[in-house]
């Protein structure tokens, strides 16, 4: 029992703690964003510069999208994010050198070489690279980069970071396999295992796209790390659960100042953090498989943009009036509101369904 409680401290503190800190230094970060004005200095529907893979820029898009909420409105906010999860951990190593009742020292340090080290290393490249678009977004007006890092150079990154982290899985952990659900054993894939790696890495890439209205990606990811938290001590990995849990944390207090209208969006430097370290989530627990149930939602959103513009090339045809998805749901009538709600909802389920799955396997 005493042990019981010393591993729920340990899983649990952290979310709590990350919430705390993002809900304190919100305030802070919120007065420097609208200090130095950290948004876009021109909307996607006026910018003459967006690249190919770029929401298209047809009338329904222009007639749903909010120009002026998008250049006043900051899009740096993903630092609040990562930077509460700096603090959940700085505090769990801060209390892990101190030994209270039945917790020993050293206990509460959720930061280990075999579990988090690599998420949370790929969490903190990613804000970094997401931070660089987003301020090349803002202030690159006048090198003629409004759009961000070409979007070319941001694959050509996120692949580099992506064979790292196959290599490191193939060749220190020893992984080459992907276990099937309900049992049917494993597919083996020896070298091969590394471009995986840096497939399903480009994939989560992609899912970005769903940071397009107030609140959604934060309450979709917050749902989807919680699931992670109870996949982590379903299978005894107690640092994942705790990490996993601490992001979730920081994602409810970025969320307790982003209910529609949002004060600030997660950028390129939030998204990219929480997408990467998911990545890596998904191998650490290998439920690659499960992932398609349980991510369902980040899953259909990419998928809408890759079906859209393979539809557009190839047949010059639209699936959707406007991609990805929620953008879609937009365009047919739905308020922003109603589709955040229901991608909350839905993505709730959905993590409940990928880890009946978890289980069953």
């Amino acid at each position: 029992m005493v042990h019981n409680v010393a591993i729920a401290i340990k899983i649990f503190l952290p979310s709590v703690v990350a919430f705390m800190s993002g809900i304190l230094i919100t305030p802070f970060f919120s007065d420097l964003f609208y200090k130095y004005r950290l948004w876009k200095r021109s909307s996607r529907s006026s910018n003459e510069n967006h690249t190919k893979g770029d929401l298209e820029m047809n009338q329904e898009f222009v007639q749903i999208h909010n120009a002026e909420d998008e250049i006043k409105t900051p899009r740096v906010g993903g630092i609040i994010v990562w930077v509460s999860v700096i603090f959940a951990l700085a505090g769990s190593i801060a209390l892990s050198h101190f030994s209270v009742g039945y917790i020993p020292e050293g206990y509460l340090n959720f930061l280990s070489r075999n579990q988090t080290l690599i998420p949370f290393l790929c969490m903190i490249l990613g804000a970094l690279l997401g931070l660089a678009d987003d301020l090349l977004q803002i202030f690159g007006g006048q090198y003629q980069l409004t759009v961000g890092i070409p979007r070319r150079i941001r694959i050509l990154l996120v692949s580099i970071l992506g064979f790292l982290v196959g290599s490191w899985f193939y060749y220190k952990l020893g992984h080459e396999s992907l276990a099937l659900p309900f049992q049917l054993g494993d597919i083996h894939l020896g070298i091969f295992f590394i471009p995986f790696v840096i497939v399903v890495i480009l994939a989560l890439f992609s899912s970005s796209v769903i940071d397009g209205i107030d609140g959604l990606a934060g309450g979709v990811m917050a749902s989807i790390f919680g699931s992670y938290g109870v996949i982590g001590m379903l299978q005894g990995q107690f640092d994942i659960a705790a990490f996993s849990f601490a992001v979730m944390g920081a994602l409810l207090a970025f969320l307790w100042f982003n209910i529609p209208p949002a004060r600030f969006y997660l950028g390129e430097t939030g998204i990219l953090a929480l997408t990467l370290s998911l990545a890596v989530l998904i191998f650490l627990t290998d439920t690659v498989f499960e992932f398609l149930v349980l991510g369902f939602p980040l899953v259909i959103t990419a998928f809408s943009s890759l079906a859209q513009i393979i539809s557009r090339r190839l047949f010059h045809k639209k699936i959707f009036k406007v991609a990805p998805l929620h953008h879609h749901l937009e365009a047919i009538g739905w308020s922003r509101e109603k589709i955040t709600m229901r991608y909350w909802v839905f993505s709730v389920i959905c993590s409940a369904s990928g880890i009946i799955f978890v289980l069953i396997g």
